[in-house]
């Protein structure tokens, strides 16, 4: 799927399959190469990739191996999905810090992708979103109780959705009723790597100097009311970008603790070969843009959405109510 692509809302389908064993789902790597065709068409890619259909196997044999374990035991398949943080604290991104249609047609989107594994493959699979708000929260400058109650709604849409293949992990998980920087004094205590060494990382370029480029150009964008210069702004939000990979890695050395049998899907753009698959919850012209940096927008009497930032929606649309909320925009036709 190319970056352009929307993704309907009528995507899930019927589940007609009960539970079974691996000897009734048949050949277990025509099986797993069946699942990773289903996630194929919404890859969010790194770069143009030069794999052919009949190089699938080789260019996904992660994802493959990953898959095999679950499959050739006859047992529901755990994707991982670190996301669902909060929302941007910019304004001009999205409507304020609670979800809304952006989060709900990604949570239809992922469920229907479980419905759709299970076609082909009768245990089923399960989607653990792995929400990391509170992990970065304070580098990111959303506060706790927005991401608490942001965390909350996407639970709530996940119940009267009917996404019953959803679940969701987060540090109170592990951490029980620990105060928020001390679950995060915990994590990057047991699970980070030393600043140091992520420095020495970045300045050897590569793949790190561009996620640090990319985690900085965000603090950047999302700072609001920040009132020093902006070169003050460009320091800080430097500094703090390297907080933010320090403590995504942890949670993800976490998950793989608590989780070790997984398919890791990413939200992020990844490499072909690498060992995660990233994954584009609706379709935006810019990779990098998430449902919570942003907002759905909907062409008028069409059934697609795509994601834009608020500031852009606003240009090209009229904003939608529902439940006295703010919900999405809607395209005003030319």
């Amino acid at each position: 799927m190319s970056p352009t692509t929307t993704i309907s809302t009528t995507q899930s389908a019927p589940v007609g399959a009960d539970r079974a064993g691996v000897d009734q789902v048949g050949d277990v790597t025509g099986t797993c190469e069946s699942i990773l065709r289903i996630l194929l068409p919404y890859r969010r890619a790194e770069s143009e990739d030069t794999y052919t259909d009949s190089e699938v196997g080789t260019a996904f044999a992660e994802q493959l191996s990953q898959l095999r374990e679950f499959v050739a035991a006859g047992e529901p398949i755990m994707f991982t999905l670190p996301a669902f943080p909060c929302k941007s604290p910019n304004t001009d991104k999205v409507f304020g810090h609670l979800p809304d249609l952006g989060e709900l047609l990604s949570l239809r989107f992922l469920h229907g992708l479980t419905e759709r594994v299970r076609e082909v493959y009768p245990p089923g699979a399960r989607m653990l979103i792995c929400s990391d708000g509170h992990v970065f929260g304070d580098l990111i400058k959303v506060p706790d109780q927005h991401i608490d109650e942001y965390a909350e709604t996407l639970r709530q849409m996940i119940t009267w959705g009917g996404f019953d293949s959803i679940d969701t992990f987060s540090l109170e998980n592990v951490y029980g009723d620990a105060g928020f920087e001390e679950k995060r004094r915990i994590l990057t205590a047991e699970f980070a790597e030393s600043e140091e060494s992520l420095r020495e990382e970045v300045r050897a370029g590569g793949k790190a100097l561009r996620l640090y480029r990319g985690i900085t150009r965000f603090l950047v964008e999302d700072a609001g009311d920040f009132d020093g210069t902006k070169s003050a702004l460009q320091r800080e939000c430097r500094q703090r970008a390297y907080g933010v990979i320090q403590r995504s890695r942890a949670w993800g050395d976490l998950i793989a603790k608590y989780h070790a049998k997984q398919v890791r899907l990413s939200i992020h753009p990844q490499p072909v070969g690498g060992p995660k698959f990233g994954i584009m919850l609706l379709g935006s012209p810019d990779c990098w843009l998430t449902p919570w940096h942003s907002v759905a927008v909907q062409q008028r009497g069409e059934r697609n959405y795509t994601l834009m930032k608020r500031i852009d929606a606003a240009k090209v649309g009229e904003p939608v109510h529902l439940n006295g909320r703010p919900s999405h925009y809607v395209a005003v036709s030319a």
